[in-house]
């Protein structure tokens, strides 16, 4: 469904074009973290209807509680696999096509999601965009939105969305004040609506266990000596060792260090001036992608292939991280904070956009040796699904390494995900401010009873050329975020904080309306 990003996020536009647009990176992560629960409606191969649905425990659905609370802020990212409900909290169906039945046969792969993992029903909180029309009337005014359900009930009023609701088996349960502001016509209100799976019979909130189970991952990370070559292609044989060793491991993923190109530079005649060096290794930009994306078909393998500073089209330089996919795909990330130093050295530019990459493994994050320092970062890439987190990285000294090691920790306990780190060694003559390294490259975990006691998969030896492998169990973190000793994704408190992520492409200082998620429910919607 991934692929079905673009067209989901057009649908929404059509379906509510009095309501705020989804981010792409919000539809991802409702994707990424329970794809069980999202459903797309083709029509002559074109999406005219979304749904998106987590599973909760009671005692959080019945809650009080508003839209953006109860979704993650909208990446779904609260869902929790021992829940007994479905939530849904999202539903929309093409203005064009209504009257087709899209929206029932939304909400009958629902109730067979509900049936088939035996769930004790589904709630969602229900529009009701007749309201704002029933409380300006002259005549038979409503006073509340309980006023206006019962009217509706009772057939007084007529609410086409509620009536649609009430047909397809589920009955009202109260009302879920100021549930998602941005609606209206339904004054921010909604009507909190209840299924009940006629196959399951329970007395009281039943906590599912989640087992453990085994979804393996091998992952390397190559802490790599920089060196003098003679020309490009000594430099590419060296990196083709490692990919090669590799994979010989059956590895998943190799992950190279930051500015690991930077040894292009050590051939040239002379020491090159900042701005001559960006110029020089921007010319290596296409032959790079291309043999990195070669070395990942042949061989079988994902690579993360450090990064590279790049001048962009719009002249500035960015240092870019070149992800190649063993599907032959390849993914750019752009290191987001370049560090004083940076600036200074290279005029490097930050990006402007972070965001999970789809693998065979599932979605992966990338951040460039300081981005590990904002927390922030590795939160939004948590919300989209990412269970891996590569960190490029590229430091000259222990304190600096270990700024990158202690927040990798952190990111890994945080989001309770693995954090891979990679680092270069040694030094590069004729290349400016590539004088020494240093680091201690690591695969990093959660600190819970799955993982390693003290948290590291495996490490390599400070400041040596060296390849480290481990295997890590995906499956390990689906068991932590839901039944570990701690559960800082499920625990964090969306009615007190949230992150809000500025995808409209404005420069530092400009203003945009705020892009808060779509609420749920059109004809059909819940």
């Amino acid at each position: 469904m991934i692929k079905d990003i673009r067209g989901i996020s057009a649908l929404v536009r059509r379906a509510y074009d009095d309501l705020p647009a989804y981010k792409q990176s919000e539809i991802r992560g409702q994707i990424n973290n329970f794809p069980e629960g999202c459903f797309v409606a083709l029509l002559d191969d074109e999406i005219v209807g979304y749904c998106a649905s987590m599973q909760l425990p009671e005692p959080v659905v019945f809650a009080p509680h508003d839209w953006d609370e109860i979704s993650g802020n909208g990446y779904g990212s609260r869902h929790d696999p021992t829940g007994d409900w479905l939530y849904g909290y999202e539903m929309c169906v093409d203005p064009k096509v209504r009257g087709v039945r899209i929206g029932r046969r939304l909400y009958e792969e629902r109730r067979a999601l509900a049936e088939e993992r035996d769930l004790t029903g589904i709630v969602f909180g229900g529009r009701m965009p007749g309201y704002d029309r029933a409380r300006r009337r002259k005549n038979n005014r409503v006073e509340s939105p309980q006023d206006y359900l019962e009217q509706v009930l009772s057939g007084k009023l007529h609410d086409q969305v509620l009536r649609f609701q009430l047909a397809n088996g589920f009955e009202p349960d109260g009302i879920l004040e100021n549930y998602l502001p941005e609606d209206k016509k339904s004054h921010g209100h909604a009507i909190k609506m209840v299924w009940r799976n006629p196959y399951v019979d329970r007395d009281q909130p039943v906590k599912k266990r989640l087992p453990r189970g085994v979804e393996s991952v091998r992952v390397a990370t190559c802490q790599l000596q920089a060196r003098a070559v003679k020309d490009y292609d000594e430099f590419l044989g060296a990196i083709e060792y490692f990919v090669d060793v590799a994979s010989d491991y059956e590895s998943d993923f190799i992950v190279f260090p930051e500015l690991f190109t930077l040894m292009l530079l050590s051939y040239e005649a002379k020491e090159l001036s900042p701005l001559e060096a960006i110029e020089r290794l921007s010319e290596y930009t296409p032959r790079l992608k291309t043999d990195i994306s070669e070395f990942a078909l042949r061989y079988n393998i994902n690579i993360i292939a450090g990064s590279h500073p790049t001048r962009m089209e719009d002249g500035d330089i960015h240092n870019v991280a070149y992800v190649c996919l063993r599907d032959g795909s390849v993914h750019e990330q752009e290191k987001i904070h370049p560090t004083p130093n940076e600036r200074y050295w290279w005029n490097i530019k930050g990006g402007d956009k972070i965001d999970v990459i789809q693998t065979d493994c599932g979605p992966i994050g990338v951040q460039i040796c300081y981005d590990s320092e904002f927390p922030e970062l590795s939160r939004k890439l948590a919300d989209e699904g990412a269970r891996i987190i590569f960190v490029p990285f590229c430091t000259d000294s222990r304190q600096g390494y270990l700024r990158v090691r202690y927040c990798g920790q952190a990111r890994a306990i945080e989001n309770q995900c693995f954090v891979v780190l990679s680092g270069n060694v040694g030094n590069l003559p004729n290349v400016g401010n590539m004088d020494i390294q240093y680091a201690q490259s690591c695969i990093l975990t959660p600190c819970d009873f799955p993982f390693a006691r003290d948290g590291i998969a495996a490490e390599a030896s400070e400041n040596v050329e060296t390849l480290t492998i481990s295997d890590i169990n995906l499956a390990d973190l689906s068991w932590a975020r839901a039944e570990g000793t701690v559960r800082n994704l499920a625990d964090r408190r969306f009615d007190l904080y949230r992150i809000e992520w500025d995808e409209s492409g404005d420069h530092p200082g400009k203003t945009k309306p705020r892009a808060e998620p779509l609420g749920t429910g059109g004809p059909g919607g819940g």
